[in-house]
């Protein structure tokens, strides 16, 4: 599959495409009551391994602008946001957005270039996602990456077919941890928030699903299990081979009748 062809897998929706699903007002209890009809994964440190080419990319783009920063706490505040608000929260001041989408294309391209050479999924995301469909489930993706991120990743990825479903970062809705991006997610598939539940790597992104009236699973690839905590949460894992070792889909509710 070509780059070209993984980035149409999903285009951008057209000005006046309907407006995204809200969230529902269910408690917990509701939330662990609900059948599940799609899973949501977010993509850096979910799906893929890439948040340490991410935070490379970070530091050498802050090196070629002469900013001095500090890594960790810009990666704890921009993981899980939008391209144009990471630029906005580095350089410290009001960007236009063309000036800000410059710094991001530059950025997204170092991260490709330093993560192409070393890609790798998250463990076991492809094999858990093909399980989840085979059981019925839909799957969709929903993260602050762009459309060529998402390209990268799905042309790397070995996962076939791939989720039909991919909202970006790109797409003129806020990053998390709002919950646009995953409600959009849930109403491109077709399934209520309530029967969604959200895979994330990062605090922002488990606070995104909260917010979006669904269910989460923490993967902890850079966050300690505390750090992706919530009453929505059902589950924390390194990774997607321990989530199956742990018959977590059959455990939810999600197995097949």
């Amino acid at each position: 599959m070509s780059l070209s062809e993984a980035a149409s897998v999903e285009a951008p929706s057209a000005p006046g495409r309907p407006k995204p699903m809200t969230a529902s007002s269910g408690g917990s209890a509701a939330r662990e009551a609900a059948s599940v009809g799609a899973l949501i994964f977010d993509m850096d440190g979910t799906m893929v391994d890439s948040m340490p080419s991410h935070a490379q990319s970070w530091g050498e783009l802050a090196r070629r602008h002469g900013i001095e920063v500090d890594l960790p706490e810009l990666m704890r505040r921009t993981t899980g946001r939008t391209g144009l608000e990471c630029m906005r929260i580095l350089f410290e001041r009001e960007l236009s957005d063309a000036e800000a989408l410059a710094y991001v294309q530059e950025k997204e391209t170092l991260y490709r270039e330093i993560f192409a050479p070393k890609f790798a999924e998250v463990l076991g995301f492809s094999a858990f996602a093909e399980a989840a469909r085979e059981r019925g489930l839909q799957i969709g993706v929903g993260t602050a990456g762009d459309r060529h991120n998402v390209a990268f990743a799905y042309a790397h990825l070995k996962l076939r077919p791939l989720p039909a479903v991919a909202v970006g970062g790109d797409e003129g809705l806020p990053g998390k941890p709002e919950p646009a991006i995953f409600l959009e997610v849930a109403r491109r598939l077709g399934v209520s928030p309530a029967h969604c539940i959200v895979f994330e790597d990062a605090p922002l992104g488990i606070e995104a699903a909260r917010r979006a009236g669904m269910r989460a699973v923490g993967i902890c690839t850079g966050h300690s299990a505390a750090e992706l905590a919530g009453e929505h949460v059902l589950a924390h894992a390194k990774n997607f081979t321990e989530l199956m070792n742990n018959r977590f889909l059959e455990k939810h509710h999600v197995a097949k009748p």
